[in-house]
């Protein structure tokens, strides 16, 4: 199974160097999208609930001290199936031309996000919450 490191590279792959922070959202914005259209998760660590949105602390760690990024340390963009590689493209192509900030008030919007804050900082955003969350704003195809 990929990581997230794996999928991050996959982005800055295919959209080029970005912020950390955005970087951050688009890698969950695949995990959370993946739940509904893949029926499992791109990569099992933990997503947490920062006051900033979501974040993966082992992503966070590996790009810290860097507002931008154009690589991933340890990160493999082959290490995607197909399937995965496509969820990936299609988060790309809805969120990849908004900014960091946007996607972060977005995620804060979203019920996944919340519900974790609401429990304190750094809690886990679990993929049955995405799952439950996304499922019910997918459109129906």
């Amino acid at each position: 199974m990929p990581s997230a490191r794996d999928v991050a590279q996959f982005i800055l792959d295919g959209c080029g160097p970005m912020t950390t922070m955005k970087l951050q959202k688009l890698v969950y914005y695949s995990q959370a999208w993946s739940t509904v259209w893949d029926d499992d998760v791109i990569f099992d660590e933990q997503i947490e609930a920062w006051k900033n949105g979501p974040v993966v602390r082992d992503l966070w760690e590996a790009t810290r001290g860097r507002f931008r990024v154009d690589d991933i340390p340890g990160g493999d963009a082959s290490k995607l199936s197909d399937v995965q590689a496509d969820t990936v493209k299609r988060v790309i192509e809805f969120y990849g031309e908004k900014d960091a900030q946007w996607l972060s008030d977005l995620t804060h919007m979203e019920q996944p996000w919340q519900d974790a804050m609401a429990q304190g900082q750094n809690t886990p955003i679990e993929p049955a919450s995405l799952s439950e969350f996304y499922s019910s704003i997918a459109p129906q195809v």
